[in-house]
């Protein structure tokens, strides 16, 4: 027995932890959300850029970036910088780093950022803003602090079918993140619990070998202090 109670240890370690992994993701860690559909306007639209944290989460004293990813620093210039679409921090907004033509362009929804909603509104849009934009929360505990959401600003977007229309900025609300999170962690649960299941069975797999082996191996010795007997 005690020759394989080392292996039976080890092998319920590595259960249990991995159990643990699969779902301490689900219960507690806080993710950045954005949208997997790009953002279509006409030239000249307000827009809402949709991006929120799930499970509903506190942002308002944390730092919120909105920028470009595409655009890069001049190499040529050590001095140059990156400068943001906008930038929340210290519970406002800092406009000395912002790129100068988004500004009292953008604004993000303050009364909403206790529930999570760190969705960026941009006025006025033309074809200049088309592009990825990135919301990213760099002092967030988790690890996805950012989402990218495109947005594409077409002139020709009016003539669009009525089913296009359903994907305009005018007609798009940002997703409330109380109600999307009880959508995904749903899905998640389900996912879980059959994730948990699985490993629980070859748990009881590993068990009932591994008390075979021991019963084996305990037959043979007594055996072989048989055998000496004789």
């Amino acid at each position: 027995m005690s020759v394989c109670s080392p292996l039976s240890a080890s092998l319920w370690t590595f259960i249990l932890c991995s159990a643990f992994s699969v779902w301490t993701p689900v219960r507690g860690e806080v993710l950045v959300i954005g949208s997997n559909l790009p953002i279509i306007a006409a030239p000249g639209d307000d827009v809402i850029l949709p991006c929120h944290l799930e499970p509903m989460f506190d942002v308002q004293g944390l730092t919120v970036e909105w920028s470009k990813p595409d655009l890069k620093p001049d190499p040529s210039d050590r001095l140059s910088r990156v400068e943001y679409v906008h930038l929340y921090r210290d519970r406002k907004e800092v406009p000395d780093m912002k790129m100068a033509s988004y500004f009292r362009r953008t604004e993000l929804f303050m009364d909403d950022m206790k529930h999570g909603n760190i969705s960026l509104k941009i006025l006025n849009v033309s074809e200049e803003d088309n592009g990825r934009y990135r919301c990213f929360i760099p002092k967030l505990q988790s690890r996805v602090k950012a989402a990218v959401v495109e947005l594409v600003v077409d002139p020709n977007v009016s003539e669009t079918t009525t089913m296009d229309m359903l994907l305009l900025p005018r007609n798009l609300q940002t997703p409330d993140p109380q109600d999307v999170t009880q959508r995904n962690v749903g899905r998640s649960r389900v996912f879980v619990d059959v994730a948990f299941m699985a490993l629980i069975s070859v748990a009881a797999f590993a068990a009932y070998f591994s008390h075979r082996l021991v019963q084996k191996q305990k037959k043979h010795r007594e055996d072989e202090g048989t055998q000496s007997q004789l």
